[in-house]
């Protein structure tokens, strides 16, 4: 037999909230499972689910099925539905990293080359110690957005 859900006690406001949004078919996949999970797990409701119910039906983890039950009972709906931002790592190529690799574009290519590459600018950059590292990617996109061509 399965186990229950981490079961929540949604608030009539709440539960009419969620069959709106789950209805209405203008909000995000993972906020329209999450608000399906939380009318699930309402206890209120007859016909309650187990965990296993609630993950087969909505093809969510239980782990996601578990934190979002929590994140209703400790901190309400709106932190239940959202999830929180990810920050992702700081850009490498900053305005100083930018500035150095306006300037090498901009000048000369090294000897016995007829014009900069990726490599040779991220070779460069990396020489000069504007960066630890960098990708030949992050530096064709920066060039890009500065509408800068490597080609003649």
């Amino acid at each position: 037999m399965s186990r229950p859900a981490a079961y929540v006690n949604l608030t009539t406001d709440d539960r009419k909230k969620l069959e709106k949004m789950t209805r209405s078919g203008e909000i995000k996949a993972r906020v329209y499972n999450r608000a399906k999970i939380l009318l699930m797990a309402d206890r209120e409701q007859s016909k309650w689910s187990s965990q296993a119910r609630i993950v087969e039906a909505t093809g969510a983890s239980s782990a996601t099925v578990s934190a979002a039950c929590r994140r209703y009972a400790e901190q309400g709906l709106e932190a239940a539905l959202s999830e929180k931002p990810r920050p992702g790592a700081p850009p490498k190529v900053t305005g100083e990293v930018e500035a150095n690799l306006v300037m090498l574009a901009c000048s000369e290519p090294p000897a016995e080359q007829v014009r900069w590459t990726l490599g040779l600018l991220r070779d460069e950059l990396i020489r000069l110690e504007a960066v630890e590292s960098v990708s030949k990617t992050a530096i064709a996109n920066k060039l890009k957005k500065m509408n800068l061509s490597l080609g003649e």
